[in-house]
């Protein structure tokens, strides 16, 4: 059983430093580059799908999360304010506060909608220090986040389409949903007390769920304060779940901030905000790519994607171009030389590393061996032709280290 807390140092993707603060871990180059991984694949899965990027400030004004709802219904998980020339401002813990703002600048025809806003932004919780551990519960949360302003026609729709972006995710990734849920308020939680906003919210999402044919639970209490959500569950190898990636009806934002578009009558409507997180925070769907993959990432997502192995310093030169070749091709390689130990040894140093190139005195003067991790040797190839294969394989993000069409 992998845990990311453990493996994550090992393998050198993250840790923390107390003088940074409990909940606030760094990122490793290794892991920084799985991390930049994800980052590219949302942001153009997000472009192909019709989002506009943006970027928000991760301070706000007190004012903004009254006006939000949050400070009334939240500000336990958030930071004290800090005062500023007069004024309190305070670290924000989400980002829709930011996208109401961005929308409301400017005025919008129904002709415009749905409008699809994406960031991936920072965000702040002031966890207590006896729930933060590894990357999953943070201090400071960096989050894949979107909100689409559209009419009540189009929400069925849109929150249709997220689900189909979490569940190709999930495919690139190699990772599975443990279930889906239906979040719906609980007694007793701070909701916002509008019984129709529920009745309605709900009664979308459960479309949703239906009309995608997937089997879900719905659990009172797992609510956001504003609206009914649809969280896709995770498992971690002990069975512990968590929520990677949600889909959320939101009809009270758009009224706290005055959101309106102007329909075909020439008269304003109120949008309805559609929430929804692909790949949730990229710190917990890290922590869940190490625990489910132990660290021998798919392709595209692993920290070295080929190692260059010379079997003496006389190949050295041309590991060294074979890496730079690589590089130029936008794949991440590294040399792995003698100076390391026998061939045997640097094989088992690298056995995470997808692809492993070893040249010797066998190869022709632009030929390597290629070996997979998983045991499979590819032969002799010429390097062109084995590093286009590579390039294609991770540009498809195929689970398999070949491509389905390799």
């Amino acid at each position: 059983m992998h845990d990311h807390r453990r493996l994550g140092r090992e393998l050198d993707l993250f840790d923390t430093d107390p003088l940074m603060g409990a909940g606030l871990p760094y990122w490793l180059p290794d892991g920084a580059a799985v991390r930049h991984a994800l980052e590219e694949y949302v942001r153009d899965a997000e472009r192909r799908a019709g989002y506009r990027h943006v970027y928000s400030p991760a301070l706000g004004k007190r004012e903004l999360y009254e006006m939000s709802g949050h400070w009334s219904h939240y500000s336990d998980d958030m930071f004290p304010p800090m005062d500023l020339g007069g004024e309190q401002v305070v670290l924000r813990p989400s980002l829709c506060p930011h996208h109401a703002l961005i929308y409301r600048s400017r005025a919008h025809s129904y002709r415009e909608l749905p409008l699809r806003m994406a960031e991936l932004g920072a965000m702040y919780r002031s966890e207590p220090s006896g729930v933060l551990g590894g990357l999953t519960r943070v201090r400071s949360i960096q989050l894949n986040d979107a909100h689409i302003f559209c009419t009540p026609d189009q929400v069925a729709e849109e929150a249709d389409a997220a689900l189909g972006l979490i569940r190709r995710a999930y495919e690139a990734m190699g990772v599975r949903a443990a279930r889906y849920r239906l979040s719906l308020p609980g007694p007793g939680g701070k909701y916002v007390a509008d019984p129709e906003l529920w009745r309605r919210s709900a009664a979308l999402l459960r479309e949703v769920l239906d009309r995608a044919e997937v089997a879900y639970e719905a659990v009172e209490g797992e609510a956001a304060f504003y609206g009914p959500k649809i969280d896709v569950q995770v498992a971690d190898p002990a069975g512990r779940e968590s929520t990677l990636s949600t889909v959320q009806v939101d009809f009270h934002q758009p009224e706290r901030f005055g959101l309106h578009y102007t329909g075909p009558d020439g008269a304003k409507h109120r949008p309805v905000m559609v929430h929804r997180s692909v790949i949730g925070s990229l710190e917990r769907a890290v922590a869940h790519l190490i625990e489910v993959h132990g660290g021998a990432f798919p392709a595209w997502l692993a920290p070295i994607q080929l190692v260059a192995l010379p079997v003496s310093d006389a190949e050295a030169d041309r590991a060294a171009a074979l890496v730079r070749r690589c590089r130029d091709q936008g794949l991440r390689a590294e040399v792995a030389g003698p100076e390391q130990g026998t061939l045997a040894a640097r094989v088992r140093a690298h056995r995470l590393v997808p692809y492993q190139a070893v040249i010797g005195p066998k190869e022709g003067a632009d030929e390597i061996s290629l070996r997979l991790r998983d045991g499979r040797r590819l032969g002799t190839r010429q390097v062109d032709e084995a590093l286009s294969r590579l390039r294609r394989v991770v540009d498809a993000r195929a689970a398999d280290l070949l491509g389905e069409a390799a």
